[in-house]
């Protein structure tokens, strides 16, 4: 396998979901596999114990986690760095436990620590369960969180993409209420800016950004609200613009989202979780990828959950993993040939 490709660590969610499953179909796909090495973070046990159960082959060496200081910059195959989860055998599929939320935690903590330190160059996540990760004493809401708390960046957001559709949200895992006291000019512009960062390196050219307005009728005036669209939205936008930034809105989320609209459009900034994921994930949602943009380091995820209800059955589809590691290879290469051009 060829040296210089990526080595993305892949960290393997919840053991009790589907994280593992996807995990072994990742460790047979030839089309990935010829973009990067990827380094599974996780339980080499719970692994053994999935692939029976799904019929599936362990297609990867396996490496003991206190080796991996060591060994890391002589890895180029597919690898699993097992943590041996010391409860592992106290585990069974679709059951949330603080067993697995401890777990999953350890190998996403682990795998931004090789990021952070070049042992990997990018990391991207399999699904966790924020109940399992809660009875373990681990109050974080999401993925997006923990990432940018372990790489202490004030500058984040989710962004979720795919070929038909591509968001970015300013506020993501908040009970509705919350979501007006969140808005302000420069959250907004914020999320405008970095957006616009990572579809100009996707794009290879300046993209268009439309940014969605936060009530029925983009306010309708005042009508709805508490103008946040006057208020907040529209003077973000008009800062960056003012910035030479591509940008229109704040539009209707009922329109926004039109097939015309959705061909003329590289990212549509949302204001809370559900206005740019119930259309994304309408749209696509088994090949979509949930990428963290405004960090230190590139970090893409699947964009499902941990699918409880089917784990450990081989029912699971792979191709958001699939994705979101082909991704993953694909923004090294853009920093990587970014690097090249400024040195």
């Amino acid at each position: 396998m060829n040296r210089y490709l990526p080595k993305i660590a892949i960290t393997m969610g919840d053991p009790a979901g589907v994280g593992p499953e996807v995990c072994l179909h990742l460790l047979m796909h030839t089309p990935t596999l010829e973009r990067c090495v990827p380094i599974i973070f996780g339980d080499a046990a719970v692994l053994r114990r999935v692939a029976e159960c799904c019929g599936m082959a362990l297609a990867a060496q396996v490496i003991a986690h206190a080796e991996w200081d060591q060994a890391w910059d002589q890895i180029s195959r597919p690898t699993i760095v097992d943590f041996a989860t010391a409860e592992s055998h106290l585990i069974r599929p679709g059951e949330v436990s603080e067993i697995t939320g401890r777990a999953s935690y350890r190998f996403i903590k682990a795998s931004i620590e090789a990021a952070k330190t070049a042992r990997v160059d990018a990391v991207t996540t399999g699904p966790i369960h924020k109940r399992a990760l809660n009875a373990a004493g681990i109050h974080y809401p999401g993925h997006t969180e923990i990432f940018a708390a372990e790489t202490a960046s004030d500058r984040s957001c989710m962004m979720l993409t795919c070929d038909d559709i591509t968001c970015s949200f300013v506020t993501t895992h908040v009970g509705y209420r919350d979501v007006p006291d969140l808005l302000t000019i420069d959250r907004v512009l914020e999320v405008i800016e970095i957006s616009h960062e990572t579809m100009a390196h996707l794009r290879g050219r300046s993209p268009k950004i439309v940014v969605c307005a936060l009530n029925p009728h983009a306010g309708e005036d005042g009508l709805f609200g508490d103008r946040e669209e006057e208020r907040i939205i529209a003077p973000a936008i008009a800062l960056a613009r003012r910035n030479g930034i591509d940008v229109e809105g704040p539009l209707p989320p009922d329109t926004a989202f039109l097939p015309a609209r959705r061909l003329a459009t590289d990212c549509f900034v949302c204001m809370y979780h559900d206005q740019g994921h119930i259309p994304l994930k309408a749209l696509a949602f088994d090949v979509a990828v949930n990428v963290t943009l405004g960090l230190p380091i590139i970090r893409t995820s699947v964009d499902h959950g941990t699918a409880l209800d089917i784990a450990w059955q081989g029912k699971a589809e792979p191709t958001s993993m699939f994705e979101a590691v082909k991704l993953a290879a694909r923004l090294v290469e853009s920093r990587r040939l970014v690097a090249n051009c400024h040195s």
